[in-house]
């Protein structure tokens, strides 16, 4: 028969001071017991010991304040401190009777393998995923390659998820270099944040319900980066003029390096739709409706879910003519834009035209590109400046934001955010129209005399 705990008087200093030397215990619930271990000289120690299986686990607290009241734990302390160290000792033990323990480095490791295998799908061969890329440099860690030295794991990722808090993530995010520039920083922590909310769909049952609120609240989004849209600079909005110097440039490195007018066909496009590389580079065949003068871009990848379909964006004849060519004779579910791929072969240094595909990233139009701005004197312009231009363009033009948004598969709150200036400047203008005059002509007053 188990015995029965009879409670010892340990609440005040006073009444563990009348305690013998030893042990004594006190029932906070059936299983769980608050201990005092007086020594033989002044002053004890709180512990705390609950039912494990068959018998119990017990662990220290820390030092009472019998005798120094700063940095000592008090009853009311010790009870609290007792109960959150249970509770996490059986969380401890739940995850590790449900399986291997469950962690941040694993939930990330998992989410990357899943991130490197869609983007090799998209792009037909393997590689690795921006999120993997960053993800590996700020939280798992990654071996020195050539010159580059071991980076260590971060703090957090050893930290099982199960106990895992905001302060965490807060410690962690603090911990980033202050050199990182918004945006990287924002995109590492979206990359963080969806690899543990994958991880939680996919454990709920060994997870606590709160652990959604703690990724919450312990990434929230930056203030200034609430989306990856480049903010826009007096610099990046191009005249007509100054794209189309970019774009006889473009057509000249196109014919100096052998391109075949892929290079201009693509920077032809860029400029057209004012869309994303990404979205450029993903055109079919049957998206270029010679007739109908308009080409449907594929919606970006951003955000949640497999999203499809097209956004209609006219352009100009000349646009279309330009493209005619690489239209016809081809399936239309193949790729509009194109390059030669080029190999060295063996025993030899040259560079041959090994076969045609699709453009794959962004990357591939950095050398040229800088070919391209310096032909057309305009050292500091990037290709997103043709996407910023295309929006500017039509906000000036007057069109509804709604619209403007629309055509550039983005949203009203971000064209409001990041271009303000040319908005409010295109509002002033319409507003101008609805000025009517107030102060009456001079010529027209008739002075009356008052006769005092």
């Amino acid at each position: 028969m188990a015995k029965t705990l009879k409670d010892a008087s340990v609440t005040t200093a006073n009444a563990r001071k009348a305690l013998a030397a030893g042990v004594h215990w006190k029932g906070l619930d059936p299983e769980v017991h608050l201990g005092y271990r007086k020594g033989k000289r002044a002053g004890g120690v709180w512990l705390v010991r609950w039912r494990s299986g068959v018998g119990y686990k017990q662990a220290s607290i820390g030092t009472a304040d019998d005798v120094i009241k700063e940095g000592t734990i008090d009853y009311h302390s010790a009870v609290k401190e007792a109960r959150t160290l249970v509770e996490q000792a059986r969380k401890d033990a739940a995850a590790a009777a449900a399986g291997p323990v469950l962690t941040v480095a694993a939930a990330v490791t998992e989410y990357v393998s899943a991130r490197d295998a869609r983007d090799s799908k998209r792009a037909g061969r393997d590689k690795r995923s921006d999120a993997g890329q960053r993800l590996g440099r700020y939280v798992l860690g990654q071996p020195g390659r050539g010159k580059q030295e071991d980076i260590p794991a971060a703090a957090i990722a050893s930290v099982p998820l199960h106990s895992l808090k905001e302060g965490d993530l807060l410690a962690w995010r603090a911990g980033l270099p202050d050199a990182m520039k918004a945006t990287t920083r924002q995109r590492l922590i979206n990359d963080l944040k969806a690899a543990l909310n994958a991880s939680y769909a996919s454990n709920r049952d060994r997870l606590d319900p709160t652990f959604p609120g703690i990724v919450k609240h312990g990434l929230r989004a930056l203030e200034s980066t609430e989306d990856d849209e480049p903010v826009a600079r007096d610099n990046q909005i191009l005249a007509d003029a100054d794209i189309g110097r970019l774009l006889r440039a473009a057509r000249e490195i196109d014919q100096e390096q052998d391109w075949d007018g892929d290079l201009f066909r693509l920077v032809l496009v860029l400029a057209a739709t004012g869309a994303r590389f990404s979205q450029v580079a993903r055109i079919r065949v049957s998206d270029c409706q010679i007739a109908a003068g308009r080409i449907l871009v594929p919606v970006s990848r951003k955000g949640r879910g497999g999203k499809s379909g097209a956004i209609t964006v006219p352009v100009g004849r000349d646009v279309i003519e330009a493209l005619a060519g690489i239209v016809a004779g081809r399936k239309p579910e193949d790729r509009l834009l194109e390059r030669w791929r080029r190999e060295q072969r063996k025993g030899g240094i040259e560079w041959h035209r090994a076969d045609r595909g699709p453009w794959q990233s962004a990357a591939e139009l950095v050398r040229p590109w800088q070919a391209i701005r310096e032909r057309a004197g305009l050292p500091d312009a990037i290709p997103y400046a043709l996407r910023h231009s295309s929006i500017v363009k039509g906000i000036k033009a007057n069109l509804p934001i709604r619209l403007v948004a629309a055509l550039h598969d983005t949203s009203t709150a971000m064209i409001e955010r990041h271009y303000t200036y040319w908005v409010t400047s295109g509002l002033e203008e319409m507003a101008r129209t609805a000025i009517v005059p107030l102060v009456p002509d001079a010529s027209n007053v008739v002075q009356f005399t008052v006769q005092r």
